[in-house]
């Protein structure tokens, strides 16, 4: 019987929360190497446009979205090792919980390695 306090089965959990991120992040990536093909294919149409959209991505808007790339990407292939451990490894979903909060954490170390030199590169320090 489904519990009354939420109408779902959904419990607002680790496991949840990885499911979700893992398939934002994943989207996001495809969005990006879709308007990657097309900007790089723009060169072969006119060299004058090209060299206008790549002149875009050097604004600070496209800086910071270059940072939640990069954030995107780390996530999905440390939470994607995760997902591998859970399925292939007997004591991965006993240990999956940990796994996630150690997969958000690396996360985190990396990314605070990678944003001070992003914003350094984006404001030429």
């Amino acid at each position: 019987m489904a519990s009354a306090q939420s109408g779902t089965l959904y419990r607002g959990r680790e496991g949840m929360w990885s499911w979700v991120a893992h398939r934002i992040s994943g989207m996001l990536i495809f969005l990006f190497l879709l308007v990657h093909v097309l900007d790089t294919a723009l060169v072969r149409v006119s060299p004058e446009a090209y060299n206008e959209v790549i002149g875009h991505y050097k604004t600070i808007v496209f800086g910071l979205g270059e940072i939640g790339l990069v954030g995107a990407i780390m996530f999905h292939a440390l939470n994607g090792l995760r997902i591998i451990l859970v399925d292939f490894w007997s004591q991965g979903t006993k240990h999956h919980r940990s796994m996630f909060w150690g997969v958000v954490i690396l996360w985190v170390v990396l990314m605070v390695g990678f944003v001070p030199r992003q914003l350094m590169h984006m404001f030429g320090a």
